[in-house]
């Protein structure tokens, strides 16, 4: 069976496809990676990864939000900080963030879709 199954274009490589055998300890894994230190301890967590998914999507839309934030004040906010070459320098720094993020974004998202029972199908 494993042999057929799947993932979605954006899958987390460390992740093993849904409906492999220990895919959804995996999912966690990378879930709680993604989550402040202190999302170990909470046993919700653990129990609930569907609600996991759930957070760990918040945190990362709030991250993206605060990078896209900072590229819109960085010219304005570091001009007195950084000379031009290090504020484009930053400001590539941002968009190579924000690009990680949105990566990021969609793994999580796949997860908790996976997580929640639903298949992915091809498209030709």
């Amino acid at each position: 069976m494993s042999s057929q199954i799947r993932t979605p274009p954006g899958w987390p490589k460390t992740v093993p496809p849904p409906g492999a055998d220990g895919w959804e300890p995996r999912a966690v894994a990378y879930l709680l990676d993604l989550a402040p230190g202190d999302f170990r301890t909470e046993p919700l967590y653990a129990r609930q990864p569907r609600l996991l998914a759930w957070r760990v999507q918040g945190l990362v839309d709030a991250q993206l939000q605060s990078a896209r934030a900072a590229y819109s004040r960085a010219r304005a906010e570091l001009r007195v900080d950084a000379t031009p070459e290090v504020v484009a320098e930053m400001l590539q720094a941002l968009e190579r963030e924000g690009a990680g993020l949105l990566a990021r974004r969609r793994e999580v998202d796949l997860i908790g879709r996976a997580l929640r029972g639903e298949a992915f199908v091809p498209r030709m």
